[in-house]
């Protein structure tokens, strides 16, 4: 899939602020060789083992619970219980109970630096001789590996970030998906003439803002500066990447009345309640907003550009991997699901139920819009810069953006005053690869 630079790898080896501790030895005794010198799993024992499963996608239980079923039918001595945690809570909750020696045996792993810092201390099985492990790319493992050019996570699906809209909105107004930003901006205006909220948007969470510059700023600079900058001939307070920023600030009268108290559950419901038009958002909103309101008639579009010459794209990144826990009481049990990740079956369900891109190759997705969603991300994106490559440092560069967004949002700072934070943060950790 066309979806990542080379140069992600610069992230893994970079120091991030999920900091971790080296976990405790009174654990139970693991049921595979220690040191991870096999990952193959043994044959399956008889009796009943109960495996937890973290993550921070609580809004797909139901999904996850089809997929366990799945693979039950194939291992039924094997139980697993899904207990994900709050998107904003589940960082520090897996620390500490990986830092206790109790965390869950089977981890959902946030990609690129934030998973290799965990995989760096010791907390991860690697799965590099995992049997199955082929079907995926290079690029696409990158996100599960650890500085030690070691695996330690099988990649589940891609995300993509575009623009949702309302289909019917945009039809009672005479509106088409607009091909140019200037398109963009006059259904932008059309919307708000008419008491409609352009665009569904909050900064209350941070990961809102970086999310939605990564997703926007493309527009603004392109698809090759980003690439500049991994290469030390850009860098952050360059005049393209701070006229991104100011996109975002000139965005705001389209934005909901107080949008700065507005979070990500709110944005749904208004975008659900069809109170606004646009979103600015992840594919992974798909089923929850269509589970929320089943007769919302919405659809995508990718970002216009403000070149006249210039392409639309979309943003994608690795969502998210799955890991087994190094100190497991059941790495045995864990590594046959790792295995049940790597099959097709597994990928099936997982673009039909999460409805989402597949890592798997070869994956078609029955929803339409599941489809072109896929469909975009392969022929036209470009990756989420933050998360691919800049989500390292102590705070991370990512949570710099965000936190600096935020305050240009409160009138606090101003554009080139965000971009003075970022390459500041990027400063004590990041070097350019020439």
């Amino acid at each position: 899939m066309k979806r990542l630079f080379s140069g992600a790898l610069l992230t893994m080896v970079a120091a991030s602020s999920m900091l971790v501790a080296c976990s405790n030895s009174n654990t139970a005794t693991p049921s595979t060789t220690p040191g991870g010198a096999s990952t193959t799993p043994s044959a399956a024992p008889q009796e009943k083992v109960k495996l937890t499963m973290g993550s921070w996608r609580t809004e797909d239980a139901d999904a996850y619970a089809k997929i366990i079923a799945e693979f039950k039918k194939s291992n039924p001595n094997i139980d697993i219980d899904f207990k994900p945690i709050k998107n904003t809570e589940y960082n520090t909750a897996l620390n500490t109970g990986l830092q206790s020696g109790n965390g869950p045996d089977i981890i959902h792993l946030r990609p690129y630096a934030a998973g290799a810092v965990l995989a760096d201390a010791g907390y991860l099985e690697p799965l590099t001789s995992l049997k199955g492990m082929d079907v995926f790319s290079k690029d696409t493992l990158l996100a599960a590996t650890g500085s030690d050019g070691k695996v330690y996570g099988v990649p589940t699906v891609f995300s993509s970030t575009q623009v949702f809209y309302n289909k019917k909105i945009f039809q009672k107004y005479n509106l088409t998906e607009p091909k140019t930003w200037d398109e963009l901006l006059k259904t932008a205006d059309t919307l708000k003439k008419n008491k409609v909220t352009p665009f569904a948007f909050g900064s209350k969470e941070g990961w809102i803002l970086s999310l939605t510059q990564g997703t926007l700023a493309p527009s603004v600079y392109g698809t090759d500066f980003i690439k500049k900058i991994l290469a030390g001939e850009a860098n952050f307070k360059s005049p393209e990447y701070v006229s991104s920023i100011k996109m975002l600030k000139d965005l705001t009268p389209y934005f909901p009345d107080n949008y700065v108290g507005i979070g990500m559950d709110d944005m749904r419901n208004m975008f659900v309640s069809e109170q606004a038009a646009m979103m600015v958002m992840g594919d992974w909103e798909y089923a929850v907003m269509k589970k929320t309101n089943p007769d919302l008639q919405m659809d995508v579009f990718p970002v216009p550009s403000m070149k006249a010459d210039g392409k639309a794209t979309v943003t994608t990144w690795v969502d998210g991997s799955f890991s087994v826990n190094a100190k497991s009481a059941h790495k045995a049990e864990a590594l046959k699901f790792m295995e049940f990740l790597t099959t097709k079956e597994f990928g099936a369900l997982a673009v039909n139920e999460l409805q989402k891109p597949s890592t798997i190759p070869g994956v078609a997705a029955k929803d339409p819009l599941v489809a072109k969603i896929a469909k975009n991300a392969d022929t036209i994106s470009t990756p989420y810069a933050s998360v691919v490559y800049f989500n390292a440092g102590n705070p991370t560069t990512k949570a710099t953006l965000e936190n600096s967004i935020q305050g240009m949002y409160l009138n606090k700072l101003t554009p080139e005053q965000v971009a003075e934070e970022v390459q500041k943060s990027a400063d004590t950790w990041f070097k350019p690869k020439k």
